[in-house]
């Protein structure tokens, strides 16, 4: 199989994290025969120091001009202090998912046994979790028009969705389900507000083209508490953009880190790979980062963009013996007094390496 990447490595940790993805889709180009050509480009604050524009211009078209890309992080904490900075490298991201029509956000909470002590949720919840999250990418308060009062003491963001906006990501989720369990529950905030009961009444209206789908609605508050009460209860969850934000990163916690999950954006055309995780400059450069999250969006963009299910799996496999064998990153280690092997970004996406050769020469 030919395929062309864009590698977008973005901020902080995100060009530590990318490398080892790269490296991942190289070394399975050449156990299994494709045959993957790379390309780099600028996006977040990196792009802002070299061009002045969070998303140039030869970024989107070499994105555009792509099979799938493959993305670090953005961000940097002189933006975080000056919120009123006009210009933004979150900017970016936003931009690029609407340009590529990216309007559903998959995020797998895949729980691996050996990482039950690593959340501080009990083992016994946890055990069993896997959820599927569907969030939409491309709609309400990101997108709304924002406001701010001429004395600056008043303003509003607002949150807008479009019929058919819900209507797409509600039939990919639906889909989706129909390959797991068939159960599918609709976050929103019907008894408040008017855009979640257009979400609710359209979620409905797509559901009758699954009767086989167990479908479930829960408000966003109602179903913040369930998923650390019993995270079990739920296998696909489906909802809008700023639900879905907040739902998953509270979800990473059930994973034990945000450094284990990956996520895609997809639409119509080019998919879009990353970790979940943001750009981290805290830790940047000090081979701290766990690559894993990277590594994992890779195996879902085999997965989803190619259809190369047995290489996707092989790494999902591999990551798995990796943590079974007692190796970790410091974010999902127990602590300096533990058992596990705690190593750097970089032994770690070489071990991983290593274990993906071993495991093709078996």
């Amino acid at each position: 199989m030919k395929k062309n990447i864009l590698v977008i490595p973005g901020d902080g940790i995100g060009p530590e994290v990318t490398t080892w993805g790269k490296a991942v889709l190289e070394k399975i180009a050449e156990v299994y025969g494709h045959d993957f050509s790379f390309q780099e480009a600028l996006m977040g604050h990196v792009a802002i120091e070299a061009t002045g524009n969070p998303l140039p211009d030869e970024t989107l078209q070499k994105a555009q001009q792509s099979d799938a890309i493959l993305f670090g992080a953005v961000g940097h904490a002189k933006y975080d202090n000056d919120p009123s900075a006009k210009v933004r490298p979150e900017q970016g991201l936003l931009k690029i998912r609407k340009e590529l029509g990216l309007y559903a956000n998959l995020r797998p909470i895949l729980l691996f046994d050996e990482l039950l002590d690593a959340s501080s949720i009990k083992p016994s919840i946890l055990k069993g979790t896997d959820i599927l999250f569907f969030r939409e990418l491309t709609g309400d308060v990101y997108f709304g028009e924002k406001k701010r009062s001429k004395d600056g003491h008043t303003a509003s963001d607002l949150m807008v969705y479009q019929r058919y906006e819900i209507e797409r990501i509600a039939h990919k989720a639906f889909e989706a389900a129909m390959t797991r369990s068939k159960r599918l529950c609709s976050v929103d905030k019907a008894n408040v507000l008017e855009s979640s009961r257009l979400w609710r009444e359209t979620v409905q209206q797509v559901s009758k083209n699954y009767p086989e789908v167990e479908t479930e609605h829960m408000f966003i508050d109602n179903a913040a508490m369930q998923l650390i009460k019993d995270p079990k209860r739920f296998d696909v969850v489906l909802t809008a953009n700023l639900f879905g934000d907040i739902l998953t990163d509270e979800a990473s916690q059930i994973a034990g880190s945000m450094g284990m999950l990956a996520s895609a954006s997809i639409g119509d055309g080019t998919g879009f790979f990353e970790p979940i995780h943001g750009s981290a400059h805290d830790i940047a450069g000090k081979d701290l980062a766990n690559p894993l999250a990277s590594i994992l969006s890779v195996a879902l963009m085999l997965d989803i963009s190619f259809g190369l299910k047995e290489e996707s799996k092989l790494i999902i496999d591999v990551v798995n013996q990796v943590l079974a064998e007692g190796f970790r990153t410091n974010d999902i280690a127990d602590g300096s007094t533990s058992p596990y092997k705690v190593l750097g970004t970089q032994d770690m996406g070489k071990l991983i390496l290593k274990f993906i050769d071993q495991h093709s020469l078996s």
